[in-house]
C-alpha cells in the first residue's frame, strides 16, 4: 500500500485538512468500483476513503455530474507491489550460480546442467 499512499500525499488538502480531490481522480476512483469482483468498500480502503464517499461518487456518475473515463477497449490488471528482493549474494568467482529463495541460497558449480538447476529450483520454490 506503500505507492497508494505516497501518491495520496499529493492529493491537495483544504484549509479544513480535507483533501481536494479533483474530479478526474473522482471518476477513475469510480471507474474502479465497476470492475468485475471489486466492491466500493476495498477500492474506498485502498484510498484512505470511507465507503460512503465513492458512493456519492458514484450516485454523482449516475446524475451525470462526475463523467467517468471513456472504459471501451480497457481491460484492469490487479497489481501487487511486493517488498524489494534482497540483494544477492556476492559473487565469489564467476564459476559459481546463485539460486536464492528467502532465506535460503544454493551456490552450484557453473557446469551444473539446466536440468539439475531447474530442480533445485522446484524443490526450494515449494
Amino acid at each position: 500500500m506503500g505507492a497508494i499512499s505516497e501518491f495520496l500525499a499529493s492529493v491537495p488538502r483544504r484549509a479544513d485538512g480535507k483533501r481536494n480531490w479533483p474530479s478526474e481522480l473522482k471518476a477513475r476512483i469510480v471507474a474502479e468500483t465497476l470492475i468485475e469482483g471489486e466492491t466500493v468498500k476495498a477500492v474506498a480502503r485502498r484510498y484512505e476513503l470511507i465507503p460512503s464517499t465513492v458512493s456519492d461518487w458514484r450516485r454523482m456518475a449516475r446524475q451525470g455530474k462526475l463523467v467517468l473515463p471513456n472504459l471501451e477497449g480497457i481491460d484492469f490488471v490487479p497489481v501487487e507491489i511486493e517488498v524489494p528482493v534482497p540483494q544477492p549474494l556476492a559473487v565469489t568467482s564467476s564459476s559459481t550460480i546463485d539460486v536464492i529463495k528467502d532465506d535460503v541460497a544454493v551456490r552450484l558449480d557453473a557446469a551444473t546442467p539446466a536440468r539439475r538447476i531447474a530442480e533445485i529450483v522446484r524443490a526450494i520454490a515449494t
